[in-house]
């Protein structure tokens, strides 16, 4: 593989750079680089300014508004922004369910959708996950049963990240009186969150903020327009968005911008003897491990953009991704507590919020690493726990 860029790539590296340095609100990355948060009109002032310059849609088809990048091209701008400090785009309009509709959607559908989601108009959630239906999703039991030129939905949904910020919803329903786990009885409807009978109830994660949600629907009126492809081949249209979540998961830009910094703070932390915690042999070690790991993951999700880039969809390489690059990154997050010591233990929700005015406990660059570890720890289970990723790889690679 040839690792290096071509002039015309080191063109497009200079004009991305150009472009982040003019348009990306320092303010935001100030705050990104920190691992403070952000709040959603933050994120869709954002979306809009990429959506302006024709880069909102990184792997959209040039058609529906895609950039029509290259697999080098997107490495290239992946790695700018985790450099700036960008904030990643929200992934379930313009990553997931966008693929879907423009995949498998009618034409209706996706001159109805598409434009809102590219221009972050509309911001949507994901509908997969049940209280007793998670990695095992075949069991789902939120059904929706026709009525005329509608379907009835009932049941809840779970885990639902910025659930309660959403305009839509993609749902996996069970249509049809069909075996419990069969999938064959699974389709894909889109409904609209201020539809009569949906209840949004929060979720407060370990870091004491509310990012994920219950919904819960009774009776909702769905019109039964907004069946994406056919009835009961929802599973097939599922397997599709997942694999491009997975993909995204693996967020090896975002690691190697985390392992930079963690390398930067801990060579400016004290270790024992007087000398840093990069001048401990013990601490080094476990960091190169990390990095070694981490610089395999880059080359596979490289050899996964090529294929994409010819057509293909991403396939079992999608897993591996999702395993390692979470392994990775809650690997990071394990080293990023070493470093902070004592001031990882100290957590004040307050300070993280957008506009905070007071004074941080102890180092602003480490007051995140305590809550941060413990909100990703969910890492390795959304998207499909590591563990079903195994079994998927086993199945689709060794035919087990």
């Amino acid at each position: 593989m040839n690792i290096d860029f071509s002039p015309q790539e080191l063109a497009f590296r200079d004009e991305v750079r150009q472009f982040l340095q003019e348009k990306l609100p320092p303010q935001y990355s100030e705050r990104i680089l920190k691992g403070l948060y952000l709040n959603k009109d933050d994120y869709v002032h954002w979306q809009k300014i990429l959506y302006e310059q024709g880069w909102a849609a990184v792997n959209w088809p040039v058609e529906y508004g895609g950039t029509g990048w290259t697999p080098t091209q997107k490495y290239i701008w992946a790695n700018e922004c985790a450099r700036a400090g960008a904030p990643e785009v929200v992934p379930f309009g313009l990553k997931m369910v966008a693929p879907v509709i423009y995949t498998y959607g009618s034409d209706e559908q996706k001159q109805r959708f598409l434009p809102d989601i590219l221009a972050s108009n509309v911001w949507w959630c994901q509908g997969y996950s049940e209280p007793n239906a998670g990695s095992d999703l075949a069991s789902l039991k939120t059904t929706a049963v026709r009525d005329g030129d509608d379907y009835i939905v009932n049941g809840t949904k779970t885990w639902t990240t910025f659930g309660h910020y959403a305009d839509w919803i993609f749902c996996l329903v069970r249509t049809g009186a069909a075996a419990e786990k069969d999938q064959q009885a699974i389709s894909f409807l889109l409904i609209d969150m201020a539809a009569a009978g949906i209840n949004v109830a929060p979720i407060i994660t370990l870091d004491g903020h509310r990012e994920v949600n219950e919904v819960h629907f009774d009776n909702v009126r769905v019109p039964a327009a907004n069946l994406v492809g056919e009835e009961g081949r929802g599973w097939t249209y599922a397997k599709l968005l997942l694999t491009h979540e997975r993909t995204g998961i693996a967020r090896v830009a975002a690691s190697k911008q985390q392992l930079q910094r963690l390398k930067q703070l801990a060579a400016a932390t004290a270790g024992g003897d007087g000398a840093t915690l990069m001048q401990d042999s013990s601490f080094a070690d476990k960091v190169t491990a990390v990095e070694f790991d981490l610089l395999a993951l880059e080359y596979t999700e490289l050899r996964t953009l090529a294929a994409v880039s010819t057509g293909q969809a991403p396939g079992p390489e999608s897993s591996i991704l999702k395993i390692k690059g979470t392994e990775v990154a809650q690997a990071i997050d394990e080293l990023m507590v070493e470093v902070a010591g004592y001031y990882g233990l100290a957590f004040v929700k307050e300070q993280f919020a957008p506009g905070f005015a007071g004074e941080m406990i102890g180092p602003d660059t480490l007051a995140d690493s305590g809550p941060h570890y413990f909100n990703n720890r969910k890492a390795s289970i959304y998207g499909g726990s590591n563990e079903i990723q195994k079994n998927i790889i086993c199945k689709a690679v060794l035919g087990l």
